[in-house]
């Protein structure tokens, strides 16, 4: 069965997230520090409540992370003393910073030589719950579309998103393969959608759920010969 369409998720599959997520978050901080003094050092578990009590609202919320920073920002400045004007300004430029430090990562470097690969034989598309954007990070001239939670309004491992790719990518479900590192969003996400699912598991962890993956690999290096073993 031929594979046509690869679809993959970016966080810890294309690079490692968090220690860009720390220097975002400081970056964040040292930003708020300087222009919105008022806020002060605000209890991370102040930031939290915020959160939980949006979500609790609004549960779409959960695939809507920027929206949803922003959001915990405002409301964090509001708190502080700042009228809303100038609390949603300063959430949404102190956001801006954050997203700019989110995306100071460092991509695996097997990655661009992979995707320039495999890009000569299939379609590739990104499926994330994420808000990283490969447009930022020059990797949009690989993929045909990239397709993230924030925009569907769902994420994985809701079948949705991956149904959205298989239209976008123009491909059945059984010639269309998902890349992924989490055992529930990408691997059982994608296989309740009809696809097959390859797990990346770099530090080799036991598979730990019912029903295993169609295949997994420890480096995206070893993707082009899975794949053809698949196809």
């Amino acid at each position: 069965m031929s594979i046509k369409l690869i679809t993959f998720d970016l966080d810890d599959t294309l690079w490692d997230t968090a220690p860009a997520i720390v220097s975002a978050e400081a970056m964040l901080r040292d930003w708020l520090a300087e222009h919105a003094p008022k806020l002060g050092p605000v209890p991370v578990e102040h930031l939290w409540e915020i959160r939980s009590r949006l979500v609790e609202a609004d549960p779409t919320f959960k695939h809507r992370i920027s929206a949803l920073r922003r959001r915990v920002l405002f409301l964090a400045l509001e708190d502080a003393g700042y009228a809303h004007p100038e609390a949603q300004d300063l959430a949404d430029r102190s956001f801006e910073v954050f997203l700019q430090g989110r995306h100071q990562l460092d991509i695996f470097p097997e990655v661009v030589p992979t995707l320039e690969l495999l890009t000569k034989q299939y379609t590739l598309g990104v499926v994330t719950n994420g808000n990283a954007d490969v447009r930022r990070l020059g990797l949009a001239d690989y993929f045909s579309f990239a397709l993230c939670a924030e925009d569907l309004g769902i994420g994985k491992p809701d079948p949705a998103p991956f149904l959205e790719a298989l239209k976008r990518g123009n491909a059945d479900a059984r010639h269309a393969v998902h890349v992924g590192d989490h055992p529930g969003d990408d691997i059982a996400g994608a296989q309740q959608a009809g696809l097959r699912a390859i797990w990346y598991n770099p530090a080799g962890k036991p598979w730990e759920s019912d029903r295993a993956p169609d295949a997994q690999i420890r480096r995206l290096t070893e993707l082009p010969g899975v794949l053809a073993g698949l196809g």
